[in-house]
């Protein structure tokens, strides 16, 4: 099992793996050309090839899209975005899939009003990956001059490759995780969800604001 492997053979497993979807394979080479500072692909469409690939499916079966983050900040504005989107689109042209490429050092400007809590600005694109709503979703790939792969896994690559989908309560709410993984799960039944952490529970404190004594 690639998941019970040494850490360098599972990355050598997951660019043997990750190459059987060539539309991915294109998509990490087009944007290599943008040249878009601390660029990563990302998301789903690395999990889910490995997940496809591990159950015998199809490399590229059931991946709605293909996620490209990249770190700007000098230019805040949704205007130097959109400017990189426009040229993407260019890039991308051709493709047989849907590429979404997003700034993350802007995701704090629109985080809290579209999924209810507010996101601390963003340090790095790792940093924005680190909060992606499973540990088994901390995944990013890039690749760097002479075609060689970076390859940023904060949380290892057991979990994928073992089918196994955990929480990373910290940032996206519950019910992001739990829709999602139910999603996945439907899809790959072969998955394993792992539970939502239970929410601590407030130690009681006397009247003078201190932790009752046993």
């Amino acid at each position: 099992m690639i998941g019970r492997l040494p850490l360098d053979e599972q990355l050598s497993a997951l660019k043997s793996v990750l190459s059987r979807n060539e539309v991915l394979l294109e998509v990490l080479s087009r944007t290599a050309t943008l040249e878009l500072p601390g660029w990563y692909l990302t998301a789903g469409c690395l999990f889910q090839t490995v997940w496809n690939v591990v159950t015998g499916r199809p490399p590229a079966r059931g991946i709605k899209d293909y996620d490209v983050f990249y770190f700007d900040d000098g230019d805040l504005s949704w205007e130097a975005e959109d400017t990189v989107i426009k040229k993407a689109e260019e890039v991308f042209a051709g493709l047989p899939a849907e590429v979404e490429i997003r700034n993350e050092a802007r995701v704090h400007l629109w985080y809290e009003q579209k999924f209810g809590v507010p996101c601390p600005p963003h340090e790095s694109t790792e940093s924005a990956i680190d909060r992606f709503a499973a540990t088994t979703c901390c995944l990013g790939v890039r690749l760097e001059p002479g075609s060689r792969w970076r390859v940023y896994a904060p949380h290892g690559l057991s979990d994928v490759f073992n089918l196994v989908v955990r929480p990373n309560p910290v940032l996206a709410p519950r019910e992001v995780y739990e829709t999602k993984s139910a999603r996945w799960q439907g899809q790959w039944p072969e998955l394993t969800v792992l539970d939502w952490p239970p929410t601590p529970t407030p130690t009681p404190t006397s009247a003078t604001g201190t932790a009752p004594s046993s």
